[in-house]
């Protein structure tokens, strides 16, 4: 059994993902390789060498690959895949961008999200929002799976031991007349990534303006927090969709899920309900979110938030 999973990287660093993808892969069992694919990623393919459980790092360093664009990306991993019995991405925007076209280039079909490994060809992925577990078996003699990476514990790192698995050029260049970089627009913050910080704070409509969402600056810093929102507070306009937490948002299991002004709706739910611990402020006693809620503050957040702060 062979299995390829797609290193997942941005500024020039190797994403936390791509740990949590590889221990997925070893509950599958068998020969891990590592794709590190992009352009002067020599650094990035070390660190994907020291992870526990790879076998060896295959490096596409070319500039075709430089911003990981779907369609040579596709092209490398269909090149790759016949090599394989399984290839794993994270399922985030990148693994959702590049391997449902290495599905189609190969004609098998895709399991998304997949939270448990039962066996080679067995998986768990979540359904209806999340409200049902499905158990799906895959008969493609390649399986093309993205993972929920907050669903599996990062494997360790073989640095601080000295351990590195061998690392190998890959010199296919995929020919791209289709599509090119024009440019891309990032949000800076001081704050931990959404998807990977131990704590995070979200406000939803109750907070009732952007404005108001200052007032969960001053806990955040104090918690180390990154600072999130449910859907119906980014179609408000209060604050930027990337802050979005839920099934169309960004999918979290930080240590601490703090939610404000939420009420809870099942899409919310969805990508903030594996939290270890789920705290929850509104004024509505009655809100779906008290139902999973850890602790539960019935409690004007105008009035909570500030004393919160001040306790802090």
């Amino acid at each position: 059994m062979s299995i390829l999973v797609l290193a997942e990287h941005h500024d020039g660093a190797l994403a936390g993902a791509t740990a949590h993808v590889v221990a997925a892969a070893q509950q599958i069992g068998g020969d891990i390789d590592v794709l590190v694919a992009g352009e002067n990623v020599g650094a990035i393919a070390e660190a994907a060498a020291t992870l526990d459980g790879v076998n060896k790092v295959r490096v596409a360093d070319n500039a075709v690959y430089a911003h990981q664009l779907a369609e040579p990306m596709g092209a490398l991993l269909a090149a790759l895949a016949d090599d394989y019995d399984h290839v794993l991405a994270a399922a985030s925007t990148t693994g959702k961008n590049v391997l449902p076209r290495l599905a189609a280039l190969k004609d098998v079909s895709q399991l998304s999200e997949v939270i448990a490994v039962e066996s080679a060809d067995t998986f768990q992925r979540p359904i209806y929002a999340g409200n049902a577990i499905a158990t799906v078996q895959s008969s493609d003699p390649l399986k093309v799976i993205t993972v929920r990476a907050t669903a599996f514990d990062a494997v360790g790192s073989l640095q601080d031991q000295g351990g590195s698995a061998a690392v190998e050029a890959v010199d296919f260049v995929a020919d791209n007349a289709q599509s090119t970089f024009v440019k891309e627009e990032l949000a800076k913050s001081d704050r931990p990534e959404l998807g990977a910080a131990k704590v995070v704070i979200s406000g939803g409509r109750g907070m009732g303006s952007g404005e108001n969402f200052k007032l969960l600056e001053g806990i955040a810093d104090k918690l180390g927090a990154a600072i999130g929102a449910s859907r119906a507070a980014v179609d408000a306009g209060f604050v930027p969709n990337d802050m979005q937490v839920g099934q169309t948002g960004k999918i979290v299991a930080p240590e601490l899920y703090i939610a404000v002004g939420i009420s809870g709706a099942i899409q919310h739910l969805a990508g903030m309900k594996d939290s270890k611990v789920i705290v929850a402020i509104n004024k509505d006693e009655e809100a779906p979110i008290f139902q999973v809620a850890d602790y539960g503050l019935v409690a004007d957040l105008f009035e909570a938030l500030p004393e919160l702060e001040s306790k802090l």
